[in-house]
């Protein structure tokens, strides 16, 4: 709901100082002492400011400045009757003082009281106690009646141009605090992206290299259980320490990756496919450098299926395929199928939902299934 302009308050922005640029600020005050030197002067020069007038006039200099002090404090903080209240004893302040034969600082007071209400007040209370001051300057003034009536509309221009500004500058204030607040949000939101970027991340690593360390020391309880030969209980075991190995060094190589440190994901898969017997890479299309998350997912992938294929094809050979398209990259991993391996009902079986859910997350998908000869893992990530 709209709120009614003839009701509304200048907002506290508005009527404050904040957002004030030091070269008005400097005006401002300049104004006021012009004013006060014109109270002064009109006080001390008047003819009829001799012996106790002299002294009731700085009096009522200074209850002029309390009671403008008063009015500006009231119509900051939206309070209608204080500021009614104020500005209303600052009326009979300068009705006073053009009884006590003070002219100037009666009309001065009228001006500067009618400029500050348009300001300050609604428009609802401000338009009659505007009209009401200038109505007053203009009985009590000697000049001719064009001149008042020009002087008068001068004022009442100056003192809403004034409203005007101070409500511009208010609106200003107010959208560049909801920009800070929203900037403020939004710095949080990313901090807490990253946090579950990270903890995705390293999740992933320890997941993928606690798993094959499983996978190995399941094979070496199994064979202990057996009565297998030493030699080849003991590589099994050398094998889960190499893969817990690995698993420090792949973590320290997401964290790099987390601060954009990534070797080339080519690089990544040839060394990958190494490190397993059977194993094959081929890369097509325009290769180039992929955002670091894309390049994870791809790379966390590839590590999962190769361990899956261990784990429950061991000895089948694998194709790994990565196709670089116009907008997006492909992963393609296929085993040519075989027994099933003893360590089949080994781990939580969360490897590749995991993988599916990192693929979601960027906007990709991620498919896994039994193809005519083997497993299919297929990854596609926009990018």
């Amino acid at each position: 709901m709209t709120e009614n302009v003839w009701t509304r308050w200048p907002s506290r922005e508005a009527l404050g100082r904040e957002g004030i640029s030091r070269p008005r600020r400097l005006l401002a005050w300049g104004v006021r002492l012009l004013l006060i030197s014109l109270l002064l002067w009109g006080a001390l020069t008047s003819s009829s400011a001799h012996d106790w007038r002299i002294a009731a006039g700085a009096g009522g200099f200074v209850v002029a400045g309390l009671l403008a002090w008063a009015f500006y404090r009231s119509t900051l903080q939206h309070r209608l009757w204080p500021s009614l209240l104020s500005w209303g004893l600052l009326q009979g302040v300068a009705v006073l003082a053009h009884v006590s034969g003070l002219p100037v600082p009666a009309l001065v007071i009228w001006c500067a009281s009618a400029v500050a209400a348009l300001e300050r007040l609604p428009l609802a209370v401000a338009v009659p106690v505007t009209a009401l001051a200038l109505g007053a300057y203009g009985a009590f003034n000697n000049d001719d009646v064009l001149t008042t009536v020009v002087t008068c509309l001068g004022l009442a221009l100056a003192g809403y141009t004034l409203r005007l500004d101070a409500e511009a500058r208010g609106n200003a204030q107010r959208l560049l605090a909801q920009e800070r607040a929203a900037r403020a949000a939004e710095a949080e939101s990313a901090a807490l992206a990253e946090r579950a970027r990270i903890a995705r991340e390293i999740h992933d690593v320890l997941a993928h290299s606690l798993s094959a360390q499983l996978v190995h020391l399941e094979a070496a309880r199994l064979l202990i259980e057996r009565g297998a030969d030493r030699d080849q209980i003991l590589e099994r075991v050398v094998a889960a320490r190499g893969m817990a190995r690995d698993g420090l060094t792949e973590t320290r190589q997401a964290l790099s990756a987390l601060r954009g440190d990534l070797t080339p994901l080519e690089d990544f898969l040839t060394q990958l496919v190494e490190t397993s017997a059977g194993a094959e890479v081929t890369i097509t299309g325009e290769r180039r450098a992929l955002p670091a998350e894309a390049s994870q997912a791809v790379r966390r992938v590839a590590q999962e299926a190769l361990t899956n294929v261990r784990k429950h094809a061991p000895g089948a050979k694998v194709q790994l395929r990565l196709a670089y398209g116009e907008h997006q990259v492909t992963l393609d991993v296929r085993d040519s199928g075989g027994s099933s391996g003893e360590l089949t009902a080994t781990g939580g079986g969360y490897g590749l939902l995991g993988m599916r859910e990192r693929a979601e997350l960027l906007g990709g998908s991620l498919d896994a299934g039994p193809d005519e000869e083997g497993f299919t893992v297929t990854l596609k990530v926009p990018v």
